[in-house]
């Protein structure tokens, strides 16, 4: 049995602070699937929407794309950042990209670049990212026996994999990381500033201007990548707009690294902290497929989106009316015991962790998922075939952001293999 529901519920389950401490997260997410796994929240400072915490109930709502709808609200706003938006733009949305979009658009505009994230151009790619997850691991050996693993790291690998995706230079990475740490961690005075949405907005607007200067180069000088594909895109023979381009970019450079980093620092959290699982992964170099999907379900990096009833309906029992807004509570569903045996053990060999719902579900599965599942196998390949004796060198910290977050330091201590 769980405990009681907190009074404070409500609050607790939209406070940035609680996604910095992944106990009282998990602790607060196993007391609502018990007690009240449907539920009505109304937290101070934001609009009340239905926080949906169990695996089948979020499946079934990301399933009815037709009932259930992304836009207008995509994630935790509060009411004074929602008005914010409203005045620069006219819009709640903070961007019109594929997570905000619903059919025909989200189709068209996925259609775009499916191929590119596709199996066929995912494994074109594993040659570049063998050679990239090497130079990796030299640059641990290279700092001797010692690392931030999330910040010097974790941080950088995936930002180069999907720098390569989208054509862009690598000096230009570093002001790529700053943006879309600012982007999803502006709740975090450490990753983002600590301004919120202010934070947001100012990055997307750096974004933007980087953007439009690639948009540029490419239509006159085109290359093999995705920027040149962006640059030049027609939907019905009309080119798209500026703003659904550049949040297209961003949907691709800020949500491709960020999350992977997440999975990857969060991966290798758990091996530490369960010995023996290591030792099972470095005995069993075959299960290393089985334990990027354990990684990815233990961590879950995005923490929920939002859908809107279109029409009356019902959703776990409860009576869901047009126009409410429902919170995917993605890493509820990943600890849901009715899905997962043991939901609170990492477990390398766990025969249902391909069950986990971190890249969402249906229409809207995350695009670059093969891409991301791709990168942790290769990078981890790598790593536990050279490294040896990795354990903890001080306290891991957590983002403190209720939308994307994950580890911000890792702290470890290692022993070079010879």
């Amino acid at each position: 049995m769980t405990d009681a529901l907190p009074e404070d519920i409500d609050d607790i389950i939209v406070d940035p602070r609680t996604y910095g401490d992944e106990h009282s997260y998990h602790r607060a997410f196993a007391a609502l699937r018990q007690h009240d796994p449907v539920h009505w929240a109304e937290p101070r400072d934001y609009r009340p929407f239905w926080a949906v915490t169990r695996h089948a109930d979020i499946m079934a709502v990301e399933l009815n794309a037709k009932n259930f709808l992304n836009d207008p609200r995509q994630f935790l706003v509060t009411k004074t950042d929602e008005d914010m938006l409203l005045a620069q733009s006219g819009s709640s949305n903070f961007a019109r990209n594929l997570v905000a979009m619903d059919d025909p658009d989200h189709r068209a505009y996925r259609a775009l670049t499916s191929a590119w994230f596709g199996a066929k151009s995912v494994r074109a790619l594993e040659e570049e990212i063998t050679a990239l997850a090497r130079e990796t691991v030299d640059r641990m050996i290279e700092k001797g026996d010692s690392c931030d693993f999330a910040k010097e790291i974790a941080a950088w690998y995936p930002l180069r994999t999907i720098m390569i995706v989208l054509g862009v230079p690598r000096e230009d990475e570093p002001l790529m990381l700053a943006l879309s740490q600012k982007v999803f961690g502006g709740t975090d005075s450490d990753s983002g500033g600590g301004d919120g949405m202010a934070s947001m907005v100012e990055a997307f607007e750096a974004f933007n201007r980087y953007f439009n200067a690639i948009t540029l180069d490419r239509r006159t000088n085109p290359r093999n990548d995705v920027a040149t594909i962006l640059a030049n895109a027609t939907i019905d023979g009309q080119p798209i707009g500026e703003k659904e381009r550049n949040a297209y970019y961003l949907i691709v450079a800020a949500a491709g690294h960020d999350t992977t980093s997440s999975a990857i620092s969060g991966g290798l959290l758990a091996l530490i902290q369960n010995p023996e699982e290591m030792a099972r992964l470095r005995a069993n170099p075959d299960l290393i497929g089985n334990a990027v999907e354990e990684f990815i379900r233990w961590t879950t990096p995005v923490k929920h989106f939002f859908r809107t009833a279109l029409g009356d309906c019902e959703v776990g029992g409860k009576a869901i009316r047009a126009g409410d807004s429902l919170m995917m509570c993605y890493p509820s569903g990943n600890r849901d015991e009715a899905v997962f045996d043991t939901p609170f053990a990492f477990r390398v060999e766990r025969p249902d962790a391909r069950k986990h719902i971190a890249f969402g579900y249906g229409p809207h599965l995350c695009l670059g998922n093969m891409l991301a599942k791709l990168e942790i196998r290769i990078l981890f390949t790598e790593l536990l075939a050279r490294i040896d004796d990795i354990r903890l060198a001080g306290d891991p910290a957590w983002v403190e952001a209720n939308f994307v977050s994950g580890l911000k330091r890792l702290p470890i201590r290692y022993t070079v293999r010879t």
